[in-house]
């Protein structure tokens, strides 16, 4: 017979084996929300989701999640040409870095991430918004957040700065393109500190739409961006699953 106390213990042990990993989801305001793609994460990968607006006071505590994934926005610049990003949300992500818990952060989230590890980041030599194709670097190939994902990733752009080279030597790059040299990076000793200059999280064609409102038309053909997000749908949905899958692996280390 079983005693009531080994009991216990199997079934706290039951609990811990199906619980739920904690992703928080920082997002830009409710214009720059993180997309359809997130949206759909919670269900597809069995992970609990939870968002958060970067411009609020009352942001969750760091403790209460396992990984946390940083949107990006279309450019917003100010007299300077450079991206807006909240005093709050420069706070909360150093000090989310001081726990050393996985992070992901995409297109202006990126920058945030390089600033926070003494990188430059300035004007991109040139302006970039739509569909590219970016290259994996050879550490890239053997980075954990890109396993069975081929030497080439699709990328949406839409940007006009970037990480500025020579990269800090903390810095690893992991993925580059004819737009860009720093697509991706990790930190040295840190492989789940990951940042990605694309904005794959908003490549679903109802999110490209709504950013398009925000984005002077000279800038890129609307009709062509938006064919291209059509034509692509399958395919980038299923590059951004997999990206999150991969990273998610991190808090299981």
């Amino acid at each position: 017979m079983t005693s009531g106390k080994n009991n216990g213990v199997v079934e706290e042990k039951k609990k811990t084996r199906t619980m739920k990993s904690r992703l928080l989801i920082l997002q830009q305001g409710d214009l720059y929300n993180p997309g359809s793609f997130l949206g759909d994460l919670a269900e597809q990968l069995s992970i609990e989701v939870h968002m958060a607006d970067s411009g609020r006071k009352d942001l969750p505590q760091s403790s209460d999640f396992d990984a946390l994934i940083v949107t990006g926005r279309p450019p917003c610049l100010n007299k300077e040409g450079r991206s807006h990003s909240s005093e709050m949300e420069k706070q909360f992500l150093q000090a989310w870095l001081e726990l050393d818990k996985p992070v992901l952060a995409f297109g202006s989230g990126h920058r945030l991430l390089a600033e926070a590890f003494r990188a430059g980041v300035g004007p991109n030599f040139m302006t970039s918004a739509g569909f590219v194709e970016g290259f994996l670097t050879h550490n890239g190939r053997k980075h954990p957040l890109f396993v069975e994902m081929g030497p080439t990733i699709s990328l949406f752009k839409w940007y006009n700065q970037s990480m500025e080279t020579p990269v800090p030597q903390n810095c690893i790059l992991l993925a580059t393109s004819s737009e860009c040299v720093v697509e991706a990076f990790t930190i040295k000793g840190r492989p789940h500190i990951i940042g990605l200059q694309c904005d794959n999280h908003a490549a679903h064609p109802d999110d490209v739409r709504r950013w398009m409102e925000n984005l002077p038309p000279e800038r890129i053909s609307g009709r062509v961006l938006l064919d291209q997000a059509e034509k692509f749908l399958k395919t980038n949905q299923e590059i951004f699953v997999k990206l999150i899958a991969n990273f998610m692996l991190f808090t299981k280390r």
